[in-house]
């Protein structure tokens, strides 16, 4: 059993840690001043092949693994974990494309969806089921046309600024096997937004809902098969998962990271505070978690990539113990910093706030520890 990353794997690491460096880490407070991320970012990301991460390398992909992936999105994370989520819905919706989508979807959608010109978003959540997805509204109904779509889903990063929406819409009975997937791209008519979401983190990403009356979709833009979507949406959420988990991960190892150099210059009783042996118990603690926490990420992602049955399980397990574990660490270096903890300045604060809804979307942590249980007792 070897935990070492090969040396393509510590390249990949190295390659987007030091793009987040000199193209976000930079920005990140402007943008989350501004409430949207600039589009000529993602062309440049594109350039270094995270446009389609693991989409396969038959339709121009990166064709990574899942493993590979979260390095990718843990190394972003240490500029702006706003950012690195955002790209990883992007990519999770390309992938959705690539495994599920016809030829002709594909051949029109894919090139462009790797290259950036056009930005995907994920239309799950509605304003009234969230952690209960299956119960879900939006309705699309067929005709020789095509699909018409008509529902409105909540809190969609990408709102009114992606160019394409992957959305799961009730084409047949109540339940889970009622729902399919369907793209839906901008400008179509009976499309339209809500307002700019005020939140309390991720304010980088535009947030809106999406609605949509009698919306139209060619047939084409079905994903699969009809009746599916619910499957498919589920199956990309393990991916999505780890991802979240390892923007978590990343974020909180950067406040970590500020702490440890911060303690060393902070003086406080004619010394500096790395120096109190109650102080360094507690960076102990702290990376005693976030070393533990990164483990299990990577023996998850290990898990997916071999198609291991108990992936989901372990999925959500490291869903739910990662963003936990990074928000428990961006705390404790709130606190750590003192009063310059809480201003703007010095950066944790922003951390603090962007990590919290971590626990809440891809599956509230309450949903993760209800899909550990039932793999449990199955």
């Amino acid at each position: 059993m070897n935990f070492a990353l090969t040396e393509e794997q510590s390249a990949i690491f190295d390659m987007a840690r030091d793009f987040g460096q000199e193209h976000i880490a930079p920005h990140a407070r402007t943008w989350e001043r501004d409430g949207t991320i600039p589009k000529d970012l993602w062309l440049k990301l594109a350039e270094l092949g995270f446009g389609g991460l693991y989409v396969s390398e038959d339709h121009g992909g990166s064709g990574l693994s899942r493993l590979d992936a979260t390095l990718v999105f843990e190394a972003l994370s240490q500029s702006c974990a706003s950012v690195s989520a955002f790209l990883s819905i992007h990519n999770m919706c390309a992938r959705m494309i690539d495994a599920y989508g016809s030829d002709a979807l594909k051949d029109r959608i894919l090139p462009k969806a790797l290259t950036m010109e056009t930005i995907l978003s994920y239309c799950l959540t509605e304003p009234g089921s969230g952690s209960d997805a299956a119960a879900l509204k939006t309705k699309a109904v067929r005709d020789n046309t095509g699909y018409h779509l008509t529902g409105t889903k909540a809190f969609i990063s990408g709102g009114g600024y992606s160019d394409a929406y992957i959305v799961m819409a009730r084409t047949g009975d109540d339940g889970p096997k009622g729902i399919s997937a369907i793209l839906v791209e901008d400008g179509a008519p009976g499309l339209s937004f809500g307002g700019l979401e005020d939140k309390m983190g991720w304010r980088s990403q535009p947030t809106r809902q999406v609605q949509m009356d009698s919306c139209p979709a060619p047939a084409e833009n079905l994903l699969g098969e009809e009746g599916m979507g619910f499957k498919y949406a589920m199956a990309g959420l393990d991916g999505g998962r780890l991802n979240i988990a390892a923007c978590s991960i990343g974020a909180a190892q950067s406040a970590l990271d500020q702490t440890v150099a911060y303690m060393a210059e902070r003086k406080a009783f004619g010394k500096s505070i790395d120096q109190f042996q109650g102080l360094q118990f507690r960076l102990a603690d702290m990376e005693i978690a976030l070393q533990s926490a990164r483990t299990f990420l990577r023996q998850a992602a290990w898990k997916l990539d071999q198609g291991a049955p108990d992936a989901t399980k372990f999925c959500a397990m490291a869903k739910k113990l990662c963003t936990e574990t990074g928000s428990e660490v961006a705390d404790g270096c709130l606190q750590l910093h003192g009063g310059y903890g809480y201003l703007a300045d010095y950066g944790i604060e922003k951390i603090v706030r962007d990590l919290r809804v971590h626990q809440i979307l891809e599956g509230t942590n309450e949903i993760m520890r209800l899909i550990t249980a039932r793999h449990m007792i199955q």
